[in-house]
């Protein structure tokens, strides 16, 4: 069934994006600010289109969406989606924004379908359970065969909502990310999270760092990871995600040296 799914969920995704990338060429991108968020009214667009497409194609499905909460449905299966991952950039003419759409079984929340479509760099990544994952219709995967030591490699580090809004988990968090600066070549804190889910599936990051992740980003992120092949380790609200285990135990290692309480 999950390959059944994954044609809907890139369909929807690539429309979404296609009208985002209209939007963002146009420099159509009025958004209300907040001290903490920004709502582009274009992400509520590209998430109906979503939805509309999803109920269209699977009525009896529930969904899960940022901007519409979650829609009622008694089916197999759940989809989480994401209209505009990275609604800060794309207000801001950033280019660093993406489209997810993910299938979840009902009853479990195990990911089956993913896809995650990047508007401006007009790519699509589509992962599939045991069906590992695509990149504008061509097979990747995590490494080519040269996978470089932790010391050496470029990881991502995303923090969750929960985070975000919280003075003493935040200032934790900025000492993850530093920590992990030093163990790595180079750290980047993500706040357009699929994107650089995607750059690791086919190996343009080494790593992954996640301290309570959201769920629209996580599902198809980890997703597109595992199928990729990459390695995952977690403890508590921590997990990392790498291509050999032992360089995601590393990760894990170094953020968990420095984590105070945060369950």
């Amino acid at each position: 069934m999950s390959t059944d799914l994954a044609p809907v969920a890139r369909t929807a995704a690539e429309d979404a994006g296609d009208y985002l990338r209209e939007r963002f060429v146009d420099g159509t991108t009025d958004a209300e600010y907040g001290t903490t968020d920004v709502k582009a009214h274009a992400d509520r667009e590209a998430e109906r289109r979503i939805v509309d497409r999803l109920r269209a194609e699977f009525p009896d499905h529930a969904i899960t969406a940022e901007e519409s909460g979650h829609h009622e449905g008694d089916g197999d299966y759940r989809w989480v989606v994401d209209g505009l991952d990275g609604t800060n950039n794309f207000a801001a003419g950033i280019p660093t924004f993406g489209v997810s759409v993910a299938a979840v079984d009902a009853d479990t929340d195990d990911p089956v379908a993913a896809a995650v479509t990047l508007p401006a760099l007009g790519d699509t990544y589509v992962a599939v359970r045991d069906g590992g994952v695509t990149h504008n219709g061509e097979s990747v995967s995590v490494t080519d065969g040269e996978t470089p030591p932790v010391e050496a490699g470029t990881v991502a580090f995303v923090i969750g909502h929960p985070v975000v809004y919280d003075g003493p988990g935040r200032e934790n968090a900025d000492e993850i990310r530093w920590e992990l600066g030093q163990t790595a070549k180079r750290c980047i804190q993500t706040w357009a999270p699929v994107v650089h889910w995607a750059l690791l599936s086919r190996g343009g990051l080494d790593g992954f760092v996640c301290l309570h992740p959201d769920e629209r980003e996580q599902i198809p992120g980890e997703l597109l990871a595992t199928e990729a092949g990459c390695r995952r380790r977690a403890e508590g609200p921590l997990s990392a995600f790498a291509p050999t285990g032992d360089a995601a135990e590393e990760l894990l290692a170094t953020a968990v040296s420095v984590r105070e309480p945060l369950d």
